[in-house]
């Protein structure tokens, strides 16, 4: 434990109120003056991790000469970084430290960061491979994001992660399939004809594109019934402890865009925004509020869907994130250019619709070359060359 008045810091027990404190020094910007600042925890073990990580973050070398660096503790010095600078969301950083906090258990990422080997990780690494790809992928990105601050700050002379192969998962990638249009139809028939507490938020999904988030943030001043159109600028998240929040932004920028309403969902819009406007304690307006809550969960929205799925469809593989992606295989489906599709669906980059859509575009592509096939023989180029090429060759000859 660091003693009292070193520059190390201090843990200490407050017998009056019955806490551990982690205490440690700060230079005031403003003011020029070193300050005291403590902060207090149930148990020891909880403050030594704080102190610890407030030293590396604060790269106090007489305590990291001491004590060392270890593996979890940079990576969590790392995290707390990003979060202050803006880097990452909450909700980014709340996912994060879960894996963090798994990674902990790891006899591994307790050790010392300037002890640890490229084969010892390499070790570690292959015994995931149970793991998705994506979960792989966030470890693998922890390893290579503290060994190369623990580069760029001088405490190692050489990075391990350069000698290591990220594996691939035993696993197959999950693959979010869109509904049939025999599917969806009838999934909107459903809707139409019983009642459905979302029965509004997956019409919106399903016939215009939106995030479940993205649904769910919508107010009756996002509607401009007028010109039949919805502004999507905002969505619902989670803070770091995952408590539901309003966002101030769409998940990403492009996510900001103005949708035209469908006709035959206008009185559907119209039908929530009177919901909504007799609902009690709605000083947002929001089209789906809940009665004893500020906001809708997203995962309850979700749980909802797969309940009636399952009972009156027998379908077990779709959830809210299908619709909006059947939302975009039927755009593709009608012959929408992919970067009108990417407008649509907020994608950040057109790529990310070639990408995400490439089964439903390499199924489409036959019919658009017969077009072209047909255009051909329409216009006679290739009989005119066929009987080109024969004439030429009979001359030759």
């Amino acid at each position: 434990m660091a003693q009292k008045g070193t520059s190390e810091g201090t843990i200490y027990f407050n017998k009056q109120r019955k806490k551990w404190n982690a205490q440690y020094s700060e230079y005031d910007i403003k003011t020029g003056e070193i300050k005291k600042k403590t902060k207090s925890f149930i148990n020891e073990e909880d403050a030594k991790k704080y102190l610890s990580t407030i030293m590396y973050q604060k790269e106090n070398p007489l305590y990291i000469e001491h004590n060392g660096i270890p593996l979890c503790e940079m990576m969590k010095s790392n995290l707390k970084l990003k979060l202050d600078t803006n880097q990452i969301s909450p909700t980014q950083f709340g996912r994060v430290t879960q894996t963090i906090e798994q990674l902990e258990k790891v006899p591994l990422c307790s050790k010392n960061i300037d002890t640890i080997s490229a084969l010892e990780i390499q070790e570690y690494l292959n015994t995931i491979k149970y793991l998705s790809n994506s979960s792989i992928n966030k470890i693998y990105q922890q390893f290579n994001q503290a060994f190369k601050t623990a580069i760029s700050k001088g405490y190692l002379m050489q990075n391990p992660m350069q000698n290591v192969i990220k594996p691939k998962s035993d696993k197959q990638d999950k693959i979010v399939r869109a509904l049939t249009v025999e599917e969806q139809q009838a999934f909107t028939d459903y809707l139409l004809t019983h009642k459905s507490k979302y029965k509004n938020v997956y019409l919106l999904q399903m016939y215009m594109g939106l995030r479940v988030g993205e649904a769910l943030a919508l107010s009756t001043h996002d509607i401009d019934l007028k010109s039949k159109r919805i502004n999507i600028h905002r969505t619902l998240t989670k803070d770091e402890n995952y408590k539901v929040i309003m966002g101030n932004k769409t998940k990403s920028y492009s996510g900001k865009r103005i949708l035209p309403i469908p006709d035959f969902l206008y009185e559907y819009i119209i039908e929530q925004m009177e919901i909504a406007n007799e609902r009690c304690c709605n000083e947002e307006k929001l089209l789906f509020k809940p009665l004893n809550k500020a906001y809708g969960n997203p995962g309850n929205v979700n749980t909802a869907l797969k309940r009636i799925l399952k009972k009156y469809f027998n379908i077990t593989d779709i959830s809210t994130h299908s619709l909006r992606h059947s939302y975009g295989t039927r755009c593709i489906e009608s012959g929408m250019s992919p970067v009108v599709v990417q407008k649509l669906m907020g994608h950040k980059d057109v790529s990310v619709t070639l990408n995400t859509y490439t089964s439903v575009f390499d199924k489409f592509k036959i019919q658009e070359i017969d077009k072209v096939n047909q255009y051909y023989m329409n216009e006679k180029l290739i009989v005119n060359n066929i009987k080109e090429l024969k004439s030429n060759n009979h001359e030759e000859r």
